[in-house]
């Protein structure tokens, strides 16, 4: 795979904002420069990007609370999607995770995101009987 996962640089920024927008994972409610400098502070190491010759074309963010691994943004740009670079950093990410004593990984996908559901059901995720619920604690800009 000529895929390069590293972890994210500031000089990354504007590429993987772009990246995110054409990928449709912004909304007007989350400033992603924003949740970059909130990723930046807690596990940094473990915001990662996909690059093919010096191009970001991928990302995504892993966390643990000490409880249960996460991912977001898990991005891959439309031109370079069905080549298993999503794959990659999923497998990534959850090694990260297991080597820091992760029982269990959680991820939120949008209901109406039928080929996402289907990507991570390929992968062995399974839609649990959940509500998400949520509380915004800051106002939206």
């Amino acid at each position: 795979m000529d895929l390069e996962i590293r972890s994210f640089r500031a000089e990354d920024e504007a590429a993987v904002i772009a990246l995110w927008q054409a990928a449709g994972l912004t909304r007007p409610s989350n400033d992603p420069a924003d949740d970059i400098a909130r990723k930046l502070q807690v596990q940094p190491e473990w915001f990662l990007i996909g690059r093919i010759a010096d191009v970001i074309v991928a990302s995504v963010m892993v966390g643990y609370d000490g409880h249960r691994g996460w991912v977001y943004y898990l991005a891959v740009a439309p031109e370079h999607q069905r080549r298993g670079y999503a794959r990659a950093l999923m497998q990534r990410a959850e090694a990260l995770l297991l080597e820091a004593g992760c029982p269990k990984l959680n991820l939120q996908v949008r209901g109406s995101n039928k080929e996402a559901l289907g990507f991570y059901e390929r992968l062995g995720y399974a839609t649990e009987d959940r509500v998400s619920l949520g509380k915004r604690l800051e106002p939206v800009r």
